[in-house]
Parts: C-alpha cells; sequence; structure tokens
C-alpha cells in the first residue's frame, strides 16, 4: 500500500482563500476589516521570520496587520500594558503574542491577559477551559488544522479510533480534546504509556505530535490508517547538512498507511491559515455576525 500524500500547502491556500472571500464580504457588507495585531518581543531568528510570515500572509487575504516589535529587556509592565491597549482597540480583532517570551517575562501571565475573545492563538486558560468543556471557543491553530484537513480527507469523524501521541497544552491535549468533540474514540500516548507500539497499532488516525524524529515506525501504523505529523525536527545529515523530519519515519509510515502528512510541507503550512481563519471568526463574533463556514471547530 502506498499511502495518500496529503498535501497542507495546497489545504491551508484553500483556507486562505476561503479567508479572502469572507473578508471581502465583512468589508462589502458591513465596512467592517478583520484585524491581527501580533506582538514580538526579542530578536529571536524563528520568531522573527515566523512574525513576517503571519503579517505577509494577514495583508494578502484583505485583513490589517498590525506588528508590534518591542526589545528583549521590555518590562512586563510596559508590556502588560501594550496588551491592555490592543484589547481595548475595536480595530483589533485578534491579538498573537509570539512564543518563546524572554526568560523575565511570565508567558501564563502575559497569555491570560489577553482578551479571551481576542485570543486567536487559542491559549487563554479560558479558551482552554470552554474547548475542555465542548463549548465555543478561539481554538489553537495547529489542533484546528489538523482537524479540517481530517475532515476533508474522511469526511465524517464519528466513531473513528484516534491516538494522539502528545500531551502538550498546545497540541496533545487541545488534539485529543476536538478529536473527543468529534465523537471519536481518543488515546493519548506519552513517554509514560506502556507497549505504546501496541496502543498505535489499534488507531484509525494517529496524530503524533511528540517532537521527537521519526520517532513512529511503519510497525506501528495499522493498515490503512491516516497519520497526521505534526512534528518538525531539524536532523543532521553528511556534509554537515541538515533537513527536517518529522514525529514519524515517513517511508515506512507512507507504505502502510491510508494516507499521511509530510514534513515539510503537511500541518505547518494550516497553522497560520488557523491563525488567519481565528481572526475572521472573532471579528464576526465581535459584530454578532455569523461564523464563516469550514473555518471552526
Amino acid at each position: 500500500m502506498s499511502a495518500k500524500v496529503i498535501d497542507g500547502k495546497a489545504f491551508a491556500a484553500t483556507v486562505r482563500e476561503k479567508v479572502a472571500g469572507h473578508v471581502a464580504r465583512l468589508k462589502a457588507d458591513h465596512g467592517i476589516t478583520p484585524g491581527l495585531a501580533v506582538v514580538l518581543v526579542g530578536e529571536d531568528p524563528a520568531s522573527q521570520v515566523y512574525v513576517r510570515s503571519k503579517g505577509k500572509q494577514t495583508v494578502e487575504v484583505g485583513m490589517n496587520s498590525y506588528e508590534h516589535k518591542l526589545p528583549a529587556e521590555t518590562s512586563e509592565a510596559d508590556l502588560l500594558a501594550l496588551i491592555d491597549q490592543l484589547n481595548s482597540d475595536p480595530t483589533v480583532h485578534g491579538i498573537l503574542v509570539q512564543l518563546p517570551l524572554p526568560g523575565h517575562l511570565n508567558s501564563d501571565l502575559v497569555i491570560n491577559s489577553i482578551s479571551p475573545a481576542k485570543d486567536v492563538d487559542g491559549f487563554h486558560i479560558s479558551n482552554v477551559g470552554l474547548l475542555g468543556t465542548g463549548q465555543k471557543s478561539m481554538v489553537p491553530c495547529t489542533p484546528l488544522g489538523c482537524l479540517m484537513m481530517l475532515r476533508d480527507h474522511h469526511g465524517s469523524l464519528p466513531g473513528m479510533n484516534a491516538v494522539v501521541i502528545g500531551r502538550s497544552n498546545i497540541v496533545g491535549k487541545p488534539m485529543a480534546q476536538l478529536l473527543l468533540n468529534d465523537s471519536c474514540t481518543v488515546t493519548i500516548a506519552h513517554s509514560r504509556t506502556k507497549d505504546i507500539e501496541a496502543v498505535v497499532r489499534q488507531a484509525d488516525i494517529v496524530v503524533a505530535a511528540v517532537g521527537r524524529p521519526e520517532m513512529v515506525k511503519g510497525t506501528w501504523i495499522k493498515p490503512g490508517a491516516t497519520v497526521i505529523d505534526v512534528g518538525i525536527n531539524r536532523i543532521d545529515i553528511e556534509g554537515g547538512k541538515t533537513r527536517l523530519v518529522g514525529d514519524c519515519d515517513y517511508d515506512s509510515c507512507a507504505e502502510v498507511a491510508g494516507a499521511i502528512t509530510p514534513v515539510p510541507g503537511g500541518v505547518g503550512p494550516m497553522t497560520i491559515a488557523c491563525l488567519l481563519a481565528n481572526t475572521v471568526t472573532a471579528c464576526c463574533r465581535a459584530n454578532g455576525l455569523a461564523e464563516p463556514e469550514g473555518l471552526t471547530a
């Protein structure tokens, strides 16, 4: 068996197209332009690249992009003051504070200072609680992207047996909750799981989000299962070069799976696309308008 490749790059382009269409309708029908504010503290190179990409894609879909770049020594009080200002700004519908923050800043305090209605990353404790109880919330972008791809591939998820490998607050836990909300039977596997290979082998859906390069082997995969690889790991190869790999050993898994996401080009592109989708959703909710179909959980 040769697995179908789930093209996250192409799917993300479709999501951005839907977002752009909804933004155009908001402008034409209601005179509203969704706005996304991104706050970057310090000069982490990877964060800078990511913030530039977010800003570029925000503008491309017709939304307003507000970038706030602060020096690494910015005090917690000054950062919280900026977030308070953005919370009160009616032109800003989504707020994202780029992580990681410099060590002297309390990330939990900062994230929880964002208005839950504008928390387009879905990390605020209120959104975590709402998602966990099956209520309307802002959903973390990466798990939302995974869910969108799974729904697109399978059409319907109820009754499927899903295993999420990894229990992080950013991916593993919210991913498991989203699958549970879609009536899957869900197992969370992690570093203490006994006979993890046998646990994973029972799954119709495998979501690998553990941060260990090529940990999941083809022998772990049930024939025909769908494999969503969230991992992004850089490994050394010959000649002093590096390459990106996922948490799954792609070649061996692709021989057994029915469908699989590649790395790169799978889950990664969906994260920013879902950030844009969340911003449109937040804008619609703030203005009492119908939410865009197909862009929420």
